[in-house]
């Protein structure tokens, strides 16, 4: 039996702007699940299907990354849903790194977003193709040509819509098709209804001249289509719709599976690595734990980049050089699982941990230990020691410790002499996640005490010792035993560098680069 082609995704967007909704849809429609729980519908009980732990339930935000995986026109399609929320940035950027495509959800509202922007950095850094889906066109938003103006000139990158609003808010009528000169008719019903031009006779005479006029301005003035020019990530097909709707999903996913990049060669030791290698490999992107509360069980998520995964394989694993047996293995839908028997590039595929993985691990077979480019590490920007309240409670506080900075969220630090931890975040909301968690998940209570460092600088050449340090500069080392300086702001950073010229400091994004 000839395998289902696959095309691996991540949808990314600023908060709010429909990226949770979007994916619910897509899987309505892939028949994954019969409807659709909305974040805003708590009181009824419903809740996003990707937003599984019971924090995201109570707030109605994504904060951590879901796996999922549909079929649809004969293909195997693997959603990989990321938090929004800035603070957890981190965890998002290392999920880009197992996609073969990202989809890029704009408020036509809001436009571009800070965060939007962030995100974009990444995929372009990564060379990951980009379609954009504008979303809430039933709300009063941007004109449809100012929006791709400024996707162009904010994103640096060219533009082609597939299919052009007909109104936006109570005047919406439809979408229609640019391929095959149809109109999707915008109904209040959410029934899909799908026309020839010729035939729309809801639209009045002045709708359709403006259309006519739109697209006679779009085919002089814009751009050409270019499928390598999209796949290079140089352009983006725009679609237009609503999700919450369900206008528009329907015409994307359909040419979606089209447009979304097969699963790519990557980068490993050095040398390029095609997903057609008979050779085995893949590296871990993100570390789960308490999927199941019930089990307290840690998932390792595995991207397959080449050969063929079967369940109770034998691999190495790069770092250590060790033999591993893959017998337990799971596909995921949120947190439901279901046990994989074998794998091909571009899937996802979730091993149990009991603690041999690290983000950023490759596991492969063949003669040659290969290793995939270095995850991107962040440095945070807020600081904290933490404790537990009760002392009698140091096993489960150091346990839980362990597990929750092992997948990537928080940085762990520790002071050289005492080694009392510091953790690192990138936003406010990653501590009270982490309090949370380690509340229901590990039954400790902790305490914050916060920092006024703001800045997280790694030692990459020289030596610094206590002499160096004073309240404004602070001496700790990473999980890898690195030394790091923390700093006050700017102004500590600068006054350091100037007075120990042969020291050399490097952020995170300096070490990935």
């Amino acid at each position: 039996m000839q395998e289902k082609p696959r095309k691996t995704f991540a949808i990314i967007s600023h908060p709010d702007a429909g990226k949770t909704t979007l994916t619910e849809k897509v899987l309505l429609l892939g028949g994954s699940i019969r409807s659709a729980g909305t974040v805003k519908g708590k009181k009824s009980g419903k809740y996003a299907t990707s937003d599984w732990m019971e924090i995201e339930k109570q707030r109605g935000i994504s904060v951590t990354s879901s796996v999922m995986q549909l079929h649809y026109d004969d293909t195997q399609i693997n959603i990989l849903d990321t938090p929004g929320h800035q603070d957890f940035s981190e965890d998002t950027y290392r999920t880009l790194t197992a996609v073969d495509t990202a989809v890029m959800v704009i408020d036509c509202v809001k436009g571009i977003e800070a965060q939007t922007l962030k995100l974009f950095r990444v995929c372009r850094m990564r060379g990951i193709p980009i379609l954009t889906f504008i979303n809430k066109l039933d709300r009063e938003g941007k004109e449809p040509l100012d929006l791709l103006e400024e996707i162009e000139e904010t994103l640096d990158m060219e533009t082609y819509p597939m299919n052009w609003p007909i109104g936006m808010g109570k005047r919406l009528k439809g979408i229609y098709s640019m391929s095959d000169k149809t109109v999707e008719v915008f109904d209040s019903d959410h029934e899909r209804k799908v026309i020839p031009f010729e035939q729309a006779d809801m639209l009045e005479n002045y709708e359709k001249q403006n259309l006519q006029e739109d697209i006679s301005l779009l085919e002089e003035a814009g751009n050409e289509f270019s499928s390598k020019k999209v796949q290079e990530g140089q352009m983006t097909p725009v679609f237009f719709g609503s999700a919450l709707a369900n206008f528009g999903v329907q015409s994307f996913l359909d040419q979606f599976v089209d447009l979304a990049a097969d699963p790519q060669p990557r980068k490993a030791s050095g040398e390029l690595i095609p997903p057609e290698s008979p050779d085995f490999s893949g590296f871990i992107f993100k570390i789960q734990a308490n999927m199941n509360p019930n089990h307290r069980d840690r998932i390792a998520f595995l991207r397959v980049c080449s050969g063929s995964f079967d369940r109770g394989m034998e691999v190495k694993m790069s770092r250590t050089g060790k033999k591993l047996k893959l017998s337990q293995s799971h596909s995921f839908f949120a947190s439901d699982r279901e046990t994989v028997e074998s794998a091909k590039p571009g899937d996802i595929v979730g091993l149990y941990d009991s603690g041999s993985f690290q983000v950023g691990d490759t596991l492969c077979t063949g003669s040659k230990l290969i290793q995939y480019e270095e995850m991107p590490q962040f440095p945070p920007e807020k600081f904290a020691k933490v404790s537990a309240k009760n002392a009698l409670k140091h096993k489960q506080y150091h346990k839980g410790m362990q597990q929750l900075v092992q997948e990537g969220t928080i940085q762990l630090y520790k002071t050289p002499y005492f080694e009392d931890y510091i953790i690192g975040a990138v936003g406010e909301l990653q501590f009270q996640v982490f309090e949370y968690r380690m509340k229901n998940e590990y039954n400790v209570d902790i305490e914050f005490q916060h920092m006024s460092h703001e800045l997280a600088r790694w030692v990459t050449k020289g030596s610094v010792d206590e002499s160096m340090t004073d309240s404004r500069k602070m001496l700790v080392l990473d999980q890898q035993k690195r030394p790091v300086l923390l700093f006050e702001n700017d102004f500590a950073l600068r006054w350091f560098r100037d007075k120990h010229t042969d020291i050399e400091l490097a952020s995170g994004w300096e070490i990935l680069e």
